[in-house]
């Protein structure tokens, strides 16, 4: 049989590579709109748009800027947000977290007024309301595991009561999945789901995120319950608790460092499976662009499509805008 693909003794791989038709019909992994969620800081005030400094391009917005970033949001077919709030006061328990009345509840009934069909994804954490700056509480000097898990399931509850279509718990206290799982059932939301943060390190790439969401810690770190970036074995292990705990999704964060992971994950789970594109990442691409050292455009889109070829359904990414801009107009 005549071999169509080899003339001598080597393979003619570039024969697929001739032209850009030839090479979006043999693409292996497609980067989509679809597959995005924005993240997005809401605060009180009104007329609030204030640009955030280690993040160009991102704002704090209050609660009547929220119609316009819906509609936006809709414009370019972005499908989801994922809401951080930043409260009017902090206290030792992160008590506006789990207020009815507190910011991200509010931006959760802001977003559903303003286009129902957007999928609001709510964090679950304390670190932006203690005044400590710790995802749980502290007793003795310590993050408490079990005293913390309690507010973050009336947390979760009170997103799901404003609206909330997914709670997103990111505080890597053990057995938060189940308690708030339920939680959310005994309250008679038994159809919220819950995208659990189940592989989240303690990496230097959130460093710009604590300035947005003003949440850095006000003593020691949190290393103590986030995981430790050397292991992958037990990102596994933290991914199977919460997926037996009652987790529909399930995360690996940051997405870049992580990418190994990632794939691992894919590998031996068959849930939707999220990655965080996170703010340090996201800076680093601006910063280098807005220096002339790199494409912009190609290396944000470059970093997507690896971090959905190493196995993301979903990819929480603050490019999110831009690069459904930019897939449009390359007719993705």
């Amino acid at each position: 049989m005549l071999d169509l693909t080899t003339r001598g003794n080597f393979a003619r791989h570039r024969r697929l590579r001739q032209s850009a038709g030839v090479r979006r019909l043999v693409q292996e992994t497609r980067l989509s709109v679809a597959d995005f969620v924005y993240p997005l800081f809401v605060t009180h005030g009104r007329g609030v748009r204030d640009e955030i400094s280690s993040m160009p391009g991102q704002y704090q917005i209050s609660l009547d800027q929220i119609g316009r970033e819906a509609a936006e949001l809709k414009a370019l077919g972005v499908p989801a947000v994922l809401l951080f709030g930043l409260p009017a006061s902090k206290d030792a328990r992160g008590s506006e977290a789990y207020d009815d009345a507190g910011i991200v509840q509010d931006a959760v009934r802001a977003f559903k007024d303003a286009v129902p069909e957007l999928v609001v994804i709510t964090d679950v954490c304390l670190c932006e309301y203690t005044d400590h700056g710790h995802c749980g509480l502290i007793v003795d000097g310590e993050v408490d595991n079990d005293e913390s898990i309690e507010l973050l399931a009336h947390t979760a509850l009170s997103h799901a009561r404003a609206g909330a279509d997914i709670v997103a718990p990111s505080d890597m206290m053990d057995g938060r999945v189940g308690a708030i799982r339920e939680t959310l059932d005994d309250a008679g939301f038994v159809q919220t789901p819950i995208m659990a943060y189940s592989a989240k390190y303690a990496s230097a790439f959130y460093g710009p995120f604590r300035v947005a969401a003003d949440s850095a810690p006000q003593f020691g770190d949190r290393r103590g319950y986030q995981m430790d970036p050397p292991n992958a074995r037990e990102a596994l292990l933290e991914i199977q608790d919460d997926i037996e705990e009652g987790a529909d999704i399930v995360m690996v964060k940051p997405a870049l460092p992580y990418l190994d992971v990632l794939a691992k994950a894919r590998q031996e789970f068959d849930v939707p499976l999220a990655a965080y594109n996170v703010s340090g990442e996201y800076a680093m691409v601006k910063a280098a662009a807005a220096n002339g050292w790199i494409d912009g455009r190609r290396s944000t889109l470059e970093i997507l499509t690896s971090i959905k070829r190493a196995g993301a359904d979903i990819i929480i990414t603050y490019h999110a805008k831009e690069a459904a801009a930019w897939l449009r107009e390359d007719g993705a």
